[in-house]
């Protein structure tokens, strides 16, 4: 995906309103890269800086061109005449709650965001014991039928079907 990504660089390089590029999340970029909750690489986002979103689609190049070709400024307090009348009554009534009222809103869902991912977690753990349990018992089982002699009547069954093709 690098070499693809480089070339996407490099075509929107000009673009007054299109910016693509990268960050390296194990060095400088690192708190931009907790900022946005990035944990997984490569993690491509798009859209507004300050709530950026998961791009989910093709990682080769057409993908990404076609994608990139496709961005249009979106509504945010920063586009206010991009957005509808309903997007700018929202965007008032958060505006009104002040920085203090916002600021808790916004970690009250991140809060619910972080329980998600908790929970997710520990389920995927609860699963992983599953599997390994399930694995054992399997492992196990083919053990306990391989020693029962299964081995040895491959080779009986192999040597009675070549008797019987030596008599025709």
């Amino acid at each position: 995906m690098k070499p693809d990504w480089d070339k996407l660089i490099k075509e929107f390089k000009d673009s007054k309103t299109t910016l693509v590029a990268d960050v390296d999340c194990t060095a400088k970029g690192q708190p931009l890269c907790e900022t946005h909750g990035i944990r997984g690489y490569p993690t491509i986002k798009y859209g507004d800086p300050n709530a950026l979103e998961d791009y989910q689609q093709g990682r080769d190049f057409s993908s990404l061109q076609k994608f990139a070709k496709e961005l249009k400024p979106l509504c945010s307090p920063f586009n206010i005449d991009l957005c509808g009348d309903e997007e700018k009554a929202k965007i008032e009534e958060l505006e009104k709650l002040g920085e203090s009222e916002l600021a808790d809103k916004i970690k009250e869902e991140e809060k619910k965001i972080d329980e998600a991912e908790s929970t997710f977690k520990a389920e995927v753990e609860k699963l992983q014991e599953k599997y390994t349990s399930l694995s054992k018992e399997k492992d196990d089982a083919i053990a306990a039928v391989k020693a029962s002699g299964l081995g040895l009547m491959k080779s009986v069954q192999a040597k009675v079907k070549s008797a019987s093709k030596e008599e025709l």
